[in-house]
């Protein structure tokens, strides 16, 4: 399981310093609940999560009662430290899979959300969604309660590079969730990885093929990478499977590319592709754009300012932390301006807007050689950075951080 960094102590009453809230009208402010439980452990995953046999059923039977009572020890907390008051213009429940819980949880917990801190009106409100875990009763439910749009862990069409994955799902059940999502009202979007051991270019145009077949309004793509520590890490260790090489990544990502804009879908970030800007995620463009969040729930991060804390993990210690009234949030670090900038660069550079030259340029980035020589390479795009900004190419977005590190020098 991946590794936080390391930071300092987080105070038990979660009060913020000074740098949270300076200029913080300037920016939008996004819920994020983590809930933690799956029903199996797939082998690639390095997030925060575990099994009912893991930690029995009792974390999962109280965990929405747990997280009013944090939403609660957030609002307190804004209050207290002089942070001004905001409505979320964005709320997004990942995991994990948020809908292993009942519907009713859900719904709780966006609505303690909506009580206390307010959700715009033309808000995305997302959850994430295992193809098997829900129906089109347990949609329309949302939708009633005002969810906006369900994110699907389709990952891959073929059996093979599923079980590869340790993927649970039933394939033939993406398009059944799919289509029960839209008879509710809401908005989809499927999730998808490539790069798989065993996976062939024909499985990942297969892959792609089907996602597109449904109709959906977003695709999301993301190349496998192997994490240190999880069960997939130990199998290419030892030889039991391999991984495919770049050239074969490359490939991959340019049939996704090619595909998916003869399909309709634009390319708005790296790895994300949607029909319309209304249809992008706004959630995800918040933290591309460095906007402020608060991450609910085991193991969530949050952003203010700068500021950035993480939950403790263990669904077991964060409703000890909330019983005994404390913060949940383990550490924390204080991101100084050189560094906010440095991430800047590398969060906006893979949006397709791009990021701003002329800004670039104040804060000592990009050196005329350095922009020529990216130009030349035919990573970034010449006529964008001559109307005032930098702009990947499809080639650049395969090294997307070598651009960044070029940039940065």
């Amino acid at each position: 399981m991946a590794q936080f960094p390391k930071g300092e102590t987080a105070p038990k009453d979660g009060l913020l310093p000074e740098q949270a809230k300076l200029n913080a009208e300037l920016r939008t402010f996004h819920a994020y609940i983590h809930v933690p439980f799956c029903k199996a452990r797939c082998g690639y995953c390095d997030f925060n999560t575990y099994t009912a046999q893991e930690i029995g059923s009792s974390s999962q039977h109280t965990f929405a009662k747990d997280l009013i009572t944090e939403i609660d020890f957030s609002k307190q907390v804004l209050e207290n430290s002089g942070v001004p008051q905001r409505s979320f213009s964005t709320v997004f429940f990942g995991g994990g899979t948020p809908t292993l819980l009942p519907a009713e949880d859900l719904i709780s917990m966006l609505q303690k959300i909506r009580d206390s801190f307010g959700i715009e009106a033309e808000a995305d409100i997302t959850t994430e969604a295992n193809p098997d875990a829900v129906d089109e009763d347990y949609l329309f439910k949302l939708k009633a309660a005002g969810f906006t749009r369900v994110s699907i862990g389709m990952q891959s069409a073929v059996p093979k590079v599923l079980a590869v994955l340790e993927r649970t799902h039933n394939p033939e059940n993406v398009a059944i969730a799919v289509r029960a999502a839209k008879n509710a009202g809401l908005a989809t979007s499927v999730d998808l990885i490539y790069g798989t051991p065993t996976e062939t270019i024909d499985d990942w145009v297969e892959t792609l093929q089907q996602a597109i077949s449904l109709d959906t309004d977003h695709i999301s793509a993301y190349s496998l990478i192997v994490e240190p520590g999880t069960k997939l890490a130990r199998q290419v260790k030892v030889g039991e499977v391999q991984m495919p090489n770049d050239d074969i990544h490359a490939e991959m990502y340019e049939a996704a590319d090619e595909l998916l804009t003869k399909a309709g879908f634009t390319n708005y970030e790296v790895s994300n592709w949607s029909k319309s800007v209304e249809t992008r995620s706004k959630h995800n463009l918040a933290y591309w754009k460095s906007m402020d969040w608060w991450g609910y729930g085991p193991g969530a991060h949050s952003h203010m300012g700068g500021v950035r804390w993480w939950n403790v993990k263990n669904p077991a210690a964060y409703t000890d932390r909330i019983t005994a009234s404390q913060s949940p949030a383990l550490e924390r670090e204080l991101i100084d301006q050189e560094n906010q900038d440095i991430e800047r660069v590398m969060l906006e550079t893979r949006l397709a807007e791009g990021i701003d030259l002329t800004w670039l340029k104040t804060k000592g980035f990009g050196s005329q050689e350095v922009i020529s020589n990216l130009i030349a390479e035919q990573l970034i795009d010449g006529p964008a950075v001559f109307s005032g900004t930098i702009r990947l190419t499809t080639k650049g977005r395969l090294l997307a951080d070598f651009v960044v590190r070029n940039l940065i020098g």
